[in-house]
């Protein structure tokens, strides 16, 4: 009686079968969401990469109008500096301030320390 009878549960196979279907409908879901969604992600980065090089291109001007102005002002802010380091020597009681300021105390500290252009 046991041999000739007939399974009433499905077999292993259809039932994995059944399994990869599924499997594979959800990668295909999964691989369709990644797709749009790195769509989504490239348009926004190139929107804000166009976007930011207007904002760039408008601000250019304006970033060379203020270094030429601080070329401008260099020369006289460098003869500030050296006022303030001769009125330290002359006047020790200043030459903490310049200390804390990170001034040279000395003309000659400040001519070595001076970048050259």
């Amino acid at each position: 009686m046991a041999m000739n009878e007939t399974q009433t549960t499905p077999s292993v196979p259809d039932n994995l079968a059944g399994e990869v279907a599924s499997l594979r409908r959800q990668i295909s879901i999964l691989l369709l969401a990644l797709i749009v969604v790195s769509g989504t992600l490239a348009t926004y980065l190139f929107y804000q990469s166009h976007s930011l090089g207007n904002d760039l291109a408008v601000l250019e001007p304006q970033a060379r109008e203020m270094i030429q102005t601080y070329d401008k002002n260099a020369a006289s802010l460098q003869k500030f500096v050296q006022d303030l380091v001769s009125y330290g020597q002359s006047h020790p009681d200043f030459q903490p301030i310049l200390k804390k300021c990170g001034f040279p105390t000395t003309l000659a500290a400040m001519t070595n320390s001076v970048p050259a252009k």
